[in-house]
């Protein structure tokens, strides 16, 4: 069995029970150290045959999946494996070779980053969508027409911006685009490594980020998020869900609310 287990945002404590668990009976594990903590690899057991990915090409590492053909393998990913992992085309080798293969979901560096700042990001009457997309540009052959930051900008909502961090300009540049549902003074938040010991976070708005982002000097392991939801405030109106004159299938509203 491969599993592709989500390592989750970094902290060794938010890999999921079942990625723990994965890791604990694995026999092989195949990791990126360049974007997992090496701390992750504490649940494995000692005599794991542990192989770095961050300079294997897709063929090196379907060659460890070739040459362990009844190992219990890990692919052990950042965040959460279906989002930004490129475990497409390792999925279709296991289907063309008749490997059996599961995905075990991981905490994502999005979800992570909202806790971190204690924030919702569907807030009610403010933002109800939230957008995960990335700047194209060398693999802009990956992004389809339609699809850019500046597209998004025009939506509005939450937009989480990955893979994007080297190019503070363009960024702002498109957040700001004609039509953006953005402003200069639209909330953001730069998050470097959420959950390491090293995690730094920054409150900015979209004016600002270009500047902000060249401040912090990374550009790997960042995430930026925008949007109106992000703002330090009281929510702007109550969820339905629990307001005491809403009915749904498990309760009738008081008329008196």
């Amino acid at each position: 069995m491969i599993s592709f287990v989500g390592a989750g945002p970094g902290a060794a404590d938010l890999v999921t029970v079942r990625g723990a668990q994965r890791l604990a009976n694995a026999d092989v594990v195949v990791w990126a150290a360049s974007l997992v903590p090496e701390a992750l690899l504490s649940h494995c057991k000692p005599d794991v045959v542990v192989h770095d990915s961050k300079a294997m090409t897709l063929e090196d590492v379907i060659a460890v999946y070739e040459a362990h053909p009844e190992a219990a393998i890990v692919r052990l990913h950042s965040g959460d494996p279906t989002v930004y992992s490129a475990i497409g085309e390792q999925i279709d080798w296991c289907v063309a070779n008749g490997r059996s293969f599961e995905i075990v979901p991981g905490v994502s560096s999005l979800a992570a980053t909202a806790a971190a700042i204690g924030r919702e990001l569907t807030s009610p009457a403010v933002a109800q969508s939230v957008v995960l997309t990335r700047l194209a540009h060398r693999t802009a052959a990956s992004m389809p027409a339609n699809e850019g930051v500046a597209e998004y900008a025009r939506v509005g909502g939450t937009m989480a911006v990955f893979l994007s961090a080297a190019r503070p300009d363009e960024l702002r540049a498109e957040l700001l685009t004609l039509r953006s549902a953005y402003t200069e003074e639209t909330p953001a938040v730069i998050a470097s490594r959420v959950s390491w010991p090293d995690e730094q976070i920054v409150h900015t708005t979209v004016g600002r980020l270009a500047d902000d982002l060249r401040a912090l000097a990374r550009t790997t392991t960042v995430l930026v998020l925008v949007g109106d939801a992000l703002a330090l405030r009281e929510v702007a109106a109550r969820s339905h869900v629990y307001a005491a004159g809403y009915s749904h299938s498990f309760r009738s509203g008081r008329g008196d609310a």
